[in-house]
């Protein structure tokens, strides 16, 4: 039986599609960001057979309704709610890139519910919270298009590229069709996610698939995830990129069909009853499971204050590190002494901790409020990373033009022409595409 979604999906939900028998083990796709669930076509005609498979689509992907997920764990919830409304209860799961961070969440909050896992192109911690910033800034400001344009070089071979123009095309219009909100949000996602210190809790038997020639998320991220997670194995995909399932399909569709059939599953309860010895691929190292999980360790107390109020200095440093960026804060950190490092305490305790903290205000608008004080102290080298932080805020360049002709007015001219010339300057470097 095949179907799909009404297009009318709840916000709460996401866009699926369904292949395969109505009896049959349960087995999810999920996609990359900026591609739909026909990244998974190549894989279907064989794997539907065998399973009743769920692909479904990332908000504002692939015509799916455009109500943006700030996490990966809201995106996983989500999931989870489309899967309750089909009556789906326990599933094998394989993900591509962030489609893999949704199956690591998966398997790591809800682990009576995932039997089996695949990881494509996946890593525990996608590059740098600033690299994805970043980019949120870069669409904010230019569209998708030179996303769109890029997204070939990081997804295929050089040779598969040349060869396959069709492909190409294919992928460029599937991220230029992408909803840009949905785009930064999942940007934000990937910017957040970092499962590194929790590979270790995750209890399921996981195939960890790589492109020989992925660039995004390489050979050296997969060998973490291998190293990290008890019941791993690791499978390199020669002559392929970033999205091996597109550019080596028969190969991946083999890998998964090995991984996920070496699995029984009684078909009415999705309990696994069997798994059959480790599978390793022709070309890929075996990798030594790690030592059995140990009991979880007991949960630390929060700090307080003498006032019985929790400490903020660990809010002020997470919001302090989103706002800034991690290169900025680990610079600021780092070249504190003796002499600067109760400052350095109390700007992140206090500024961050008590006051970006607090409800009233959106970071937009504190942002706002922050640059205009910075022009009317005429304190030049905070604002510069001030508007870098106002971009990832939210803020557009025009947006910031604002606030400063309308500062000018209240703050002084000369005030507001020296901003411009410091934020210009900013703005040209986070903003031009592929810099």
């Amino acid at each position: 039986m095949d179907a799909v979604s009404q297009t009318q999906t709840p916000p709460k939900t996401l866009q699926y599609r369904i292949d395969g028998p109505d009896d049959a083990p349960v087995l999810v796709l999920g996609p990359s960001l900026g591609t739909t669930w026909h990244m998974w076509d190549r894989q279907i005609a064989e794997l539907a057979g065998r399973w009743r498979l769920i692909r479904f689509d990332l908000p504002g992907h692939g015509g799916a309704p455009a109500h943006p997920a700030g996490s990966v764990a809201e995106l996983a919830d989500r999931l989870l709610a489309t899967l309750d409304a089909l009556g789906v209860q326990r599933f094998g799961y394989a993900g591509c890139s962030l489609g893999g961070a949704i199956g690591v969440d998966l398997a790591l909050r809800h682990p009576h519910r995932v039997t089996t896992l695949a990881l494509v192109g996946t890593s525990p911690r996608f590059g740098t919270a600033d690299d994805f910033r970043r980019r949120g800034v870069v669409v904010r400001t230019n569209g998708l298009d030179p996303i769109a344009r890029s997204a070939p070089e990081q997804w295929f071979t050089g040779p598969f590229a040349a060869a396959q123009p069709a492909i190409v095309e294919w992928a460029v219009q599937m991220v230029r069709t992408t909803d840009p909100g949905c785009y930064i949000a999942a940007c934000e996602a990937l910017a957040a996610f970092d499962a590194r210190a929790e590979l270790a809790r995750l209890g399921v038997p996981t195939l960890v698939v790589v492109g020989s020639e992925d660039q995004v998320t390489g050979p050296a991220e997969a060998r973490t995830l291998v190293a990290g997670i008890p019941d791993a194995r690791l499978a390199l995909v020669p002559g392929a990129a970033h999205l091996a399932p597109v550019e080596q399909p028969a190969a991946v569709t083999d890998l998964l069909a090995h991984h996920f059939g070496s699995t029984r599953h009684d078909t009415l309860t999705g309990i696994p009853v069997q798994h059959a010895a480790p599978v390793v691929p022709a070309g890929s190292a075996p990798v030594a499971p790690v030592a059995e999980i140990g009991p979880a360790a007991p949960e630390q107390p929060q700090a307080v204050h003498p006032g019985g109020r929790p400490d903020p200095y660990h809010a002020g440093m997470r919001i302090r590190r989103e706002v800034l960026g991690d290169a900025h804060v680990d610079a600021a950190t780092a070249g504190a002494d003796e002499f600067t490092g109760d400052f350095q305490e109390l700007i992140t305790r206090y500024a961050w901790g008590e006051v970006w903290s607090r409800e009233g205000l959106d970071r937009r608008t504190r942002s706002c409020v922050t640059l205009t004080a910075l022009l009317a102290g005429g304190h030049l080298d905070e604002l510069a990373f001030h508007t870098r932080a106002a971009l990832r805020n939210g803020l557009t360049p025009a947006e910031i033009r604002e606030v400063f002709v309308q500062a000018a007015v209240y703050c002084g001219v000369p005030a507001a022409n020296a901003a411009f010339r410091v934020a210009r300057a900013v703005i040209r470097e986070e903003t031009a595409p592929g810099a």
